[in-house]
């Protein structure tokens, strides 16, 4: 910091917790964040939003992060890192606004927002693997055996129907709209009690928007999610995707962490039960 960023040097550094699986946090000073990825995985997300970000942020109806700076590495630290401005709030809960329909429309308000802004051209496109969305059916494997370690727990037959029904149908047949694409509670901070920021666009991208359907099965309640659906106008083949989306990702952070963390554990255990509903 104090080589690259010599006008920061003397404020305060401090860890902000718990981290993510992706980074670990610090707040500097009063005014600003720092993001330091903790895997190679995530090594791309401070140059995409600084790209990005400025560009959406005008668009869309929630705050979302601001770049402020783009760290490079040095002594010994192997990867870019971002400098933003830091955005007060709190991490949205289940039990504060699982069951708040105004909170799931303002998220279905967001998704709009978000897919309605223009996509990148064609020169702008080309050769991006960072902005190009996974295909479902490339998780199927993986998916197939968590559902056989975990059938015990969630239903090995139930889980099955919904990932065949999820991979099964239709894709999107539409132009390529933008997806947050980690769009789920930890990356949601309220203000006052309302939804007020999304952060982490880490899997920003263009293509199918399914994925961020995951959110109606992290946080919402059947109730509220149906008013989600609703005001975001979701067909059927996608809202089925969106399922899919949160059984897998449910899945993998379960097998994954719920062993050595029962805050994940209690997490996943309920996005793949909500998923399940429906």
């Amino acid at each position: 910091m104090d080589r690259r960023f010599p006008r920061w040097a003397r404020l305060p550094l401090r860890p902000v917790g718990p981290a993510g699986s992706d980074h670990v946090i610090f707040r500097l000073g009063d005014g600003l964040s720092v993001r330091l990825p903790r895997h190679e995985g995530a090594t791309g997300q401070a140059h995409k939003e600084a790209e990005w970000l400025p560009r959406l942020a005008p668009h869309l109806p929630l705050t979302v992060p601001t770049p402020v700076a783009v760290g490079e590495p040095a002594f010994g630290y192997p990867w870019p890192w971002a400098v933003s401005r830091w955005i007060d709030g709190e991490v949205a809960t289940v039990e504060a606004l699982g069951d708040s329909t105004e909170t799931a429309v303002r998220l279905a308000g967001f998704l709009r927002a978000l897919q309605s802004c223009a996509p990148p051209d064609a020169s702008e496109a080309d050769g991006r693997a960072d902005l190009t969305g996974e295909p479902l059916g490339d998780r199927d494997r993986d998916t197939r055996e968590a559902i056989a370690a975990t059938g015990d727990r969630f239903g090995a037959r139930a889980m099955t129907r919904l990932w065949e029904a999820a991979i099964e149908a239709p894709g999107w047949d539409r132009p390529a709209v933008w997806f947050h694409g980690d769009f789920h509670t930890g990356n949601l901070l309220t203000n006052g009690g309302r939804i007020g920021a999304v952060i982490d666009f880490g899997g920003l991208g263009t293509g199918d928007p399914a994925p961020d359907l995951t959110i109606a099965f992290t946080l919402m309640s059947p109730r509220s999610r149906h008013a989600f659906r609703t005001a975001l106008g979701v067909d059927d083949a996608t809202w089925a995707r969106g399922r899919g989306w949160a059984l897998a990702t449910g899945l993998n952070a379960h097998t994954a962490y719920a062993a050595t963390s029962p805050r994940i554990a209690a997490q996943t255990t309920r996005q793949i039960t909500q998923a399940l509903i429906g």
